[in-house]
């Protein structure tokens, strides 16, 4: 089974604080009837602190579409690579054992795909099939291993790249007051990141199974209004209710795999807000610190979009990983309203288990 190995994350120098966001929110929106209202969905959040690619004040000052999207591609091309590198040393991986990449971002747009710039400049091999996804948002993440799990599963022998890029600032619209949008600007952050799904071998999470799920009739509830100003993010007053719909389709995806998905190992799930994670726990009937990889994302970096599972999966294996076939789930949420899932075991590096063995042993 193909095996999801140890993901790279990088997040920009200049740092937003909560504080120094609400503070700009009462400054740029005093007069506005409903600011009460945003500074305290803002402030229940959680995000301590975000990420951003250019400096607040520069990022304040729309500088038209044309040009924000030419930063896109800049500073997508100046931070990519690093994390590209370090997700394949990760995996124990060169540019030419990768057969796929697959792409992810929604909040600039290039064409070609940034996967062509990659091929042509990082060693990757000509005959490396390449996958953009730009309209799954915040679910991209999961949708993203989940197209390289079918690929290497449909190759076998074939590794895939997943690389995510989000510049959640590069969208912020000054003069739209709405507020959904008013949210937004107090939740999302930046990042970039990627992860090599391996043929085999490798330490991560070795995939079994993955699903997918679309409320019905929910396509406006998350949104972009393409205007002349670039993307204006939409958000529904419903968007937050939307785990308990969700949670038995967690439950199915697991009981497929003759698991309880209250009883797994290990979760990681999109952080899009503290109440996503909060209703989870509760329908799932997880303990609330199970969640505790996707709610440190959103601490210290913001809802970064496709890039959180990632980040939430690079967490575990900063805190030691989990024991040889302990099993998980891992989830992203998003647009449509759709959910892109997949379970699977984790797969340890079995020389570093022996040194675990011991130490406990020792113990």
């Amino acid at each position: 089974m193909p095996v999801l190995c140890e993901p790279a994350v990088a997040v920009p120098e200049n740092v937003l604080t909560m504080g120094e966001t609400l503070e700009l929110a009462q400054r740029l929106h005093r007069d506005h009837h409903a600011l009460p209202l945003a500074l305290r969905l803002i402030s229940n959040t959680g995000v301590v602190k975000r990420h951003i690619v250019r400096p607040i004040d520069e990022t304040l000052n729309h500088p038209g579409f044309e040009i924000r999207n030419r930063i896109y591609e800049e500073e997508a091309k100046a931070r990519v690579p690093d994390v590209v590198r370090r997700a394949l040393r990760n995996a124990e991986m060169s540019p030419a054992d990768i057969d796929m990449i697959v792409y992810l971002s929604c909040t600039g747009f290039m064409m070609p795909s940034l996967t062509a710039w990659l091929i042509n400049n990082l060693g990757f091999k000509p005959e490396t099939r390449q996958l953009p996804i730009a309209q799954l948002g915040c679910a991209a993440g999961g949708a993203g291993i989940n197209r390289a799990f079918d690929f290497c599963t449909a190759h076998p022998g074939s590794n895939a790249l997943v690389v995510a890029c989000e510049f959640c600032s590069l969208c912020y619209q000054p003069a739209d007051i709405e507020i959904g949008n008013l949210l937004s600007n107090g939740l999302f952050g930046d990042a970039v990141a990627a992860v090599v799904v391996r043929a085999s071998g490798g330490t991560g999470m070795r995939l079994e199974r993955t699903g997918s799920y679309l409320i019905p009739n929910t396509e406006q509830w998350i949104s972009y209004a393409v205007k002349a100003t670039g993307f204006h993010f939409q958000l529904d007053r419903r968007v937050p209710k939307t785990m308990e719909p969700l949670a038995p389709v967690l439950r199915d995806l697991a009981e497929e795999n003759g698991w309880n998905a209250s009883l797994l190992d290990f979760y990681v799930i999109h952080a899009g807000g503290p109440r996503i994670l909060d209703d989870l726990s509760r329908f799932l009937d997880v303990a609330p610190n199970e969640f505790r990889h996707s709610r440190a994302t959103l601490t210290e970096y913001g809802n970064i979009a496709s890039a959180v599972v990632l980040d939430a999966l690079r967490r575990i294996f900063t805190e030691g990983g989990v024991p040889d076939g302990g099993r998980g789930i891992l989830a992203g949420f998003g647009p449509g309203i759709t959910a892109e899932m997949s379970v699977g075991r984790w797969q340890a590096d079995p020389s570093k288990q022996r040194e675990r063995t011991e130490v406990e042993e020792q113990a």
